[in-house]
Order: structure tokens, then C-alpha cells, then sequence
């Protein structure tokens, strides 16, 4: 019988900026996925418990060109997922590019190409509303200072209901500098409820900060602002940055994240409720005496309280939908057919002939030729899943079917810094299992441990993966020892906004022809 609560996070692993939809009885979550392929990742759930990957909405960003190569902080920014005229639409921000809109009939597609709804730099963290009293549609987004140079301040446009173009130049709906104490304000989500625009829009920086909501009668503005989520006595840090959902039955639920270092933003799952007036502040117009001496400054139908009176709760009655069967997106992979599962994205789009389909089971890359052989961080052609948020093994067996000298594979951990441990071949022939590692400001690899014979040309890798994202390598060469340590510990690091990633690679040194292929079967992840 399932539980009657959930604990948080429910989803322990990077799943960062979450949006979240319900359409039906079903719930759908999007995130980000910066410079990895296929990117958008598509979550489903009846319980908002319980999540599976059912795919992705985007096969590769472009312009092609510009991802054929990793950028690991680029990309995909906190998209928005919305359901209008019988479609899903997904809004993205990429902070090079603008801001980009793609849309299907289905959850799972086809999904139309991506669409340059507004070109600019620092264009970040966009959502859509479609108001269904009259009809008009309109756009917010945030702003990336790193691109424009400018920041913690909010934009509001009108928008073609078909989605297709903006009406408008745009206009500061809210300014974050003119709220006491605020600071980085991004990643809204626009709502209408109870006659009122609201924009649910994080502060305070991913580490640190806190949920606001924003309320006006016209969507551009005055707005009042009030904090609904923050730390306070709690071990969770900057909860925020998310999206409100509401089931069938009229209960309100909100979904946000919590950035853990290595493990990225993990996602948490917040009651949400309708709470009287209370205090608020509004900008952007004169403030009567009311609002001046702490009173409320416009009667409405209340704010949104979320978690435990503003603060995340770590246990809570789970919502009340029909019980369903646990479940998680999918970590494991026999690859059958040589075919890798949804879990695996490669960290820039993907080449032809890196991964070979056969009839049997195993996954087959191709030794890809590149003078980046030494730096892991700079090949697009490393095949990654997310690191988990709890301790656990990863474990992989190799078979190194490659005569090229050089010739490498291997399982890593990658980010700012990386380890791995894998098979090379040597110039004289002979099989080594090899462990190299780089430090987040070292320009090439180097050996973590002496390298030592694989008689058999094959391994079984693995990776502990302890407390505070502290990674113990072993092998096993199949010499009769099992599996044996290899080198110190390893902490794993995230990347500026990615949490740290575990991988799968094949390459060989700068060359001609063909190099050899690497066969990973048995790919598995379980609890310590």
C-alpha cells in the first residue's frame, strides 16, 4: 500500500528551472538542459509524486553548427511548459540567441522546429499567457547581465496569440532594483487567477534565494510583490524557481528547486494554498498612505502560501490523486539493439556513426578521432546521465575492440573537473585499465593511478559515490582479484549552472581512418 506522504526532494538529481503543466489528469514537466542533446527533457506523472521520462522535445539545438561542440552553460535556460488551443508550447530563453518557442500536438510530438519568437542577448527564463476572458496573449522574460549587461528586472510584451511574433518593443513591468532587498530577479511564470496577472518570480541567486509573487489587475503593472517561499529554520537552501500547478479536484501544488552543488538542482514538491491579503508592497506607481504605514495595499482574493506558512516542508500528505505505482526516471540501460535509453544525452549535438544499432544487446561507440583526446570537458561525443542525490554505484562492463594505439574508453564523472576510469590500447598492443582525473583549472588529464594490464581486453567499471559527491573508483580485469580500488577519492564538481554528470566515451588521438569501437554493456545504478 503506498504511503500516505512524500518526502522531498522527489526528484533527487538535476532537473533544474522546473515548469510544470496539467492537462487532463496527467501532469507534465519540463526543464532545462543548457547545451546537451536531445534537449527539453519531458517528464510525466499522475501523482505528482511519481515521475517518468517519456522523452524530449527538442533532437538538437541550433544552430547546428554552434552545438556541434560542447557549451555546457549555453543553450536551454528554464523553459516554460504551457497547454493552449489543444497544443503544448514550450518557451526558452537562450542567452546567446533570444528567445525560442517550439509546440506539438502530443506530449510526445512531433514537436514543430524552433522558432526565434524575439532575437537578443540575455534574453532568459521566457513564459507565455494565453488569457482566455479576452483573448489577448502575452510574454515575460528575465534578463542574463553576463549578455546585456543588465539584470534583476522583469519584461513584459504582448504577444500573437498564435505565438508566432510580439506586438510590442516590451516594457519593465517589474524592477527588482526598486524593491529593498532584491536582487536577481529572474525566472517568472505568469498566471491569471482570481482576476489578477501574477508572476511567480525567484530572487536572491540559485544558492541562496527565495520565491516572490507578483500581483496587478493589468498586466503592466503597478504590481505588488511579497516573498512566499524561503529557508528559514529549514536545511533547505534557495528554494525557489518553479511553477504552480492545480489538480482536478482544486488542490494547488508547487514545484521548485534546490541547488546541491554537484548534484545540481534537485526538485521539491510544495503544498500551496490561498491565504488572506495580508502586507504587500506595490512599485511602479505612488504609494497611498495605507500601503506607506504596512496595511494592504489592495484588497484581493489573498496570496499564495506555500510549503509550511513560507517555509518547504520535507514531509507532507502526498496530494489527493489516485495512488500510483512508484516510479523515476530511468537510470539503468541493457541498450538493446545497441540503442541507448531516453536517460542519456550527448553534451553537444550529435554526430553521424557514433553510436552503431546491431541485433543484439550493448552499446557500441565508435572511437571517434580528436585532438581534445585529452580533456574530456571539450568532446562532443561523451554520452551522459545525470548523477543521482544519494549515495550510490554506477557500474558498467567494457570491451575495448579497438587496435589503435591511444585508442580509449571509459566511464567518467564529468564537470568543472572530471575523473574516469577506462581501457586504453598501448603502442605495443597490450590492454591497460587506465584512471586519469583534471582539475577544474587544468588543461589536460592525468593518471590518477598506475595503469595496469587488462589481460582480456575487457572490464567491469565502477563508481561509488558517497556522501558529498565524493567518488571512489574500482575495477575488475577479470585477473581473479575482483573489483580492486583505484587512485584517491574523487569529488565530483558541477559545471557554472550544470550539476556534475556521469558518462559514457569512446575516442582515439588526431588521425586517419577508422579507430576501433568500444562495446559498454550492463549499465547499472544502485543504492549504497
Amino acid at each position: 500500500m503506498a504511503s500516505e506522504t512524500y518526502r522531498n526532494p522527489i526528484l533527487d538529481a538535476d532537473w533544474s528551472d522546473p515548469d510544470v503543466v496539467r492537462v487532463g489528469d496527467d501532469f507534465y514537466l519540463t526543464a532545462s538542459s543548457f547545451g546537451r542533446a536531445p534537449g527539453l527533457p519531458l517528464l510525466h506523472s499522475r501523482d505528482l509524486v511519481n515521475w517518468t521520462l517519456v522523452g524530449h522535445a527538442l533532437e538538437r539545438l541550433e544552430p547546428a553548427a554552434e552545438f556541434g561542440r560542447p557549451r555546457h552553460d549555453c543553450g536551454v535556460w528554464a523553459p516554460s511548459l504551457r497547454y493552449h488551443d489543444e497544443r503544448f508550447w514550450i518557451f526558452w530563453g537562450d542567452p546567446d540567441q533570444g528567445v525560442f518557442q517550439i509546440n506539438a500536438p502530443q506530449i510526445r510530438g512531433p514537436w514543430t522546429r524552433p522558432h526565434l519568437l524575439k532575437a537578443g542577448k540575455g534574453l532568459i527564463d521566457p513564459c507565455p499567457l494565453w488569457d482566455e476572458e479576452t483573448g489577448e496573449a502575452y510574454l515575460v522574460h528575465a534578463w542574463a547581465k553576463s549578455r546585456s549587461g543588465v539584470k534583476n528586472r522583469l519584461t513584459g510584451h504582448r504577444m500573437r496569440p498564435d505565438g508566432t511574433g510580439l506586438l510590442d518593443e516590451g516594457k519593465v513591468i517589474v524592477d527588482g532594483d526598486r524593491i529593498p532587498g532584491w536582487f536577481t530577479l529572474e525566472g517568472p511564470k505568469l498566471y491569471r487567477h482570481d482576476g489578477w496577472f501574477w508572476i511567480f518570480a525567484p530572487a536572491g541567486g540559485v544558492e541562496t534565494g527565495w520565491q516572490g509573487a507578483f500581483r496587478s489587475r493589468g498586466f503592466f503593472g503597478p504590481y505588488e510583490e511579497r516573498i512566499v517561499l524561503e529557508q528559514k529554520d529549514t536545511d533547505v537552501n534557495g528554494p525557489h524557481q518553479g511553477g504552480w500547478v492545480r489538480t482536478s479536484s482544486g488542490e494547488d501544488w508547487f514545484l521548485h528547486f534546490q541547488q546541491r552543488g554537484a548534484y545540481g538542482r534537485v526538485v521539491h514538491l510544495q503544498p500551496m494554498r490561498w491565504g488572506p491579503g495580508g502586507t504587500s508592497r506595490s512599485w511602479g506607481s505612488p504609494r497611498s498612505s495605507e500601503a506607506e504605514s504596512g496595511g494592504e495595499a489592495e484588497s484581493g482574493g489573498g496570496w499564495p502560501v506555500l510549503g509550511d506558512d513560507g517555509a518547504p516542508v520535507t514531509e507532507h500528505r502526498r496530494p489527493a490523486l489516485p495512488p500510483q505505482p512508484p516510479a523515476a526516471p530511468a537510470t539503468d540501460d541493457d541498450f538493446p539493439g545497441g540503442r541507448y535509453g531516453r536517460q542519456w544525452q550527448w553534451t553537444a549535438n550529435p554526430g553521424d556513426g557514433w553510436a552503431t544499432q546491431h541485433c543484439g544487446d550493448g552499446l557500441r561507440l565508435t572511437c571517434v578521432r580528436s585532438a581534445d583526446a585529452h580533456d574530456l570537458r571539450k568532446l562532443p561525443h561523451v554520452l551522459t546521465q545525470r548523477m543521482p542525490g544519494t549515495p550510490c554505484a554506477a557500474e558498467v562492463e567494457l570491451r575495448l575492440d579497438s587496435d589503435e594505439p591511444g585508442a580509449r574508453a571509459g566511464l567518467a564523472v564529468l564537470g568543472d573537473a572530471f575523473g574516469w576510469i577506462g581501457l586504453q590500447r598501448g603502442t605495443d598492443g597490450t590492454v591497460h585499465l587506465v584512471h586519469r582525473f583534471a582539475e577544474g583549472v587544468a588543461e589536460r588529464e592525468r593518471d590518477a593511478a598506475h595503469p595496469r594490464v587488462a589481460p582480456e581486453g575487457r572490464a567491469r567499471l565502477r563508481i561509488e559515490i558517497g556522501a558529498g559527491a565524493r567518488c571512489r573508483f574500482s575495477a575488475d580485469v577479470g585477473d581473479g582479484d575482483g573489483f580492486r580500488p583505484s587512485g584517491p577519492v574523487f569529488t565530483a564538481t558541477p559545471w557554472r549552472w550544470v550539476g556534475a554528470l556521469l558518462g559514457l566515451f569512446a575516442l582515439a588521438p588526431a588521425g586517419q581512418g577508422h579507430a576501433g569501437t568500444a562495446a559498454f554493456t550492463r549499465f547499472r545504478i544502485s543504492a549504497s
